[in-house]
């Protein structure tokens, strides 16, 4: 049952009728409850089998409410989108600090899992910068909780993967809006040199507002094709490189200003480009809106959408590795299992945890410093090949049984289990706190079965 349909300005009280109603059941009832942002989640994550799905994005009509002041921040519901919230924020000369990199996703979604960008390295991800949550728990309660109100809820449902209530408001941080974008790629061919360039980037007074990376496998025409967004620092030696066999680490960077900064920024810009170790042939810039750079999966999303491609499986797969483990996890996945990166792009970039609340629900691995390694293929449906879904499944399995054997200490982001017992090892420590947190906010599991961590009326093991 999907109630999509429902009047927005009934919606928050609809949610509430249902959950309570279900919990007034008891136990006696199979009946589940799934928030579907804009469905996004992974293996069917958001969805409960024979129970009702709410559509959040019909919260979507209720007015945000800025607050401009020293510590600026926007009230807004759980189904709102971020880009809808960046526009709005635009017209009073404000925006969300922490961002995802495609902004067509719900604010709920995000929250319950954690929400990362490039600039978490200095702002942390989007779930260290809420203030406030409304929300309604498996009880059948609405609860507003914040770090000094029912902090344990707050807590638990930042990153709670929908275990603990359903968001259907938050307060969110915001900062002064930039005008202006400088939006910058370099390569290298050492991974190594690579990845001190990154940490050297996210550590300290960084220059830079955004640091991400890839990882581009046998692609042909590479800088060809980047002279249709960017332009080449020195067009001679860029059209004379060969991207072709080879594996290529990409730094991608932005530096947000006002106009009136131009000429300091561009200072500023070259002075910190003067320390790294790229190849110096492979450096383009591209100087573009703010509101256009976040925006920009977006982008490929229409030309996608086009050709028919966008509405396809994607088999992704998002891994949190230790810093101390990235070089022996690139040797063998980038030089052994993967042979190109044609499937969709890599994402590789590290993060701070000093940046992160332990107290949320969200595991990291055990160290200060940890990469973000994200492989978004997508599938092409029907296809035996390299390009089907079950070649890149298989080729899932494989990373996942690499990590496994040689005991890295990765953690999935957006973590998918079919058994709690794989659930457990997931937590480890902190299976006990998420259990306890449940049982007192969901007793009943009633929401999010699709995580299938916990069956309704199963009791939980600790």
């Amino acid at each position: 049952m999907d109630i999509s349909t429902l009047s927005n300005f009934t919606m928050q009280l609809k949610i509430l009728a249902i959950v309570k109603h279900i919990w007034q059941m008891g136990p006696g009832s199979d009946l589940t409850v799934a928030a579907r942002g804009h469905g996004h989640s992974l293996q069917g994550q958001s969805q409960a089998h024979g129970g009702i799905v709410i559509n959040m994005k019909s919260l979507q009509g209720l007015k945000m409410q800025f607050h401009i002041g020293n510590l600026p921040y926007v009230d807004v519901s759980g189904g709102e989108l971020w880009i809808n919230i960046l526009r709005e924020g635009l017209k009073h000369g404000l925006a969300p600090k922490s961002w995802t990199d495609y902004l067509h996703l719900t604010v709920g979604g995000t929250l319950s899992n954690a929400g990362i960008s490039g600039q978490a390295f200095r702002h942390g991800p989007q779930i260290s910068n809420v203030h406030q949550l409304e929300v309604v728990t498996g009880k059948g309660e609405v609860v507003t909780c914040s770090e000094k109100q029912n902090s344990d809820l707050f807590h638990g449902v930042l990153g709670g993967l929908g275990q603990f209530g359903i968001i259907t408001r938050a307060r969110i941080s915001l900062e002064p809006a930039p005008e202006m974008v400088k939006w910058i790629r370099v390569l290298y061919t050492d991974f190594a040199t690579f990845t001190r360039d990154q940490e050297e980037l996210t550590s300290g007074e960084s220059t830079f507002d955004y640091v991400e990376g890839f990882v581009i496998i046998n692609r042909t025409g590479l800088l060809n094709n980047w002279r249709s967004s960017f332009n080449p620092q020195d067009p001679v030696q860029a059209s004379k490189f060969k991207s072709d066999g080879r594996t290529l680490f990409c730094l991608e960077l932005a530096k947000y200003f006002n106009r009136d900064e131009t000429a300091v920024v561009n200072w500023e810009i070259h002075s910190s480009l003067s320390q790294l170790n790229h190849i110096p042939s492979t450096l383009f810039v591209s100087e573009v809106p703010y509101i256009e750079f976040l925006d920009r999966v977006h982008i490929s999303e229409i030309k996608l959408r086009s050709k028919g491609l966008w509405e396809v499986p994607h088999p992704w797969l998002n891994l949190l590795v230790p810093r101390s483990k990235i070089q022996t996890f690139a040797q063998q996945v980038f030089g052994n299992i993967l042979t190109d990166t044609s499937n969709g792009p890599i994402l590789i970039y590290p993060v701070n945890k000093s940046k992160w609340d332990n107290r949320t629900s969200v595991v990291t691995p055990d160290e200060d410093v940890f990469y973000l390694v994200a492989f978004l293929s997508s599938a092409v449906p029907s296809s035996t090949g390299n390009d089907g879904l079950d070649h890149i499944l298989i080729q899932n399995k494989r990373i996942l049984e690499f990590c496994e054997i040689a005991r890295l200490g990765v953690k999935q982001y957006l973590p998918h289990y079919s058994t709690q017992g794989e659930w457990k090892a997931h937590f480890g420590s902190r299976w006990e706190v998420f259990v306890r947190r449940k049982s007192s906010y969901d007793p009943l599991a009633i929401l999010a079965p699709g995580q299938r961590i916990f069956q309704k009326a199963v009791p939980y093991s600790q």
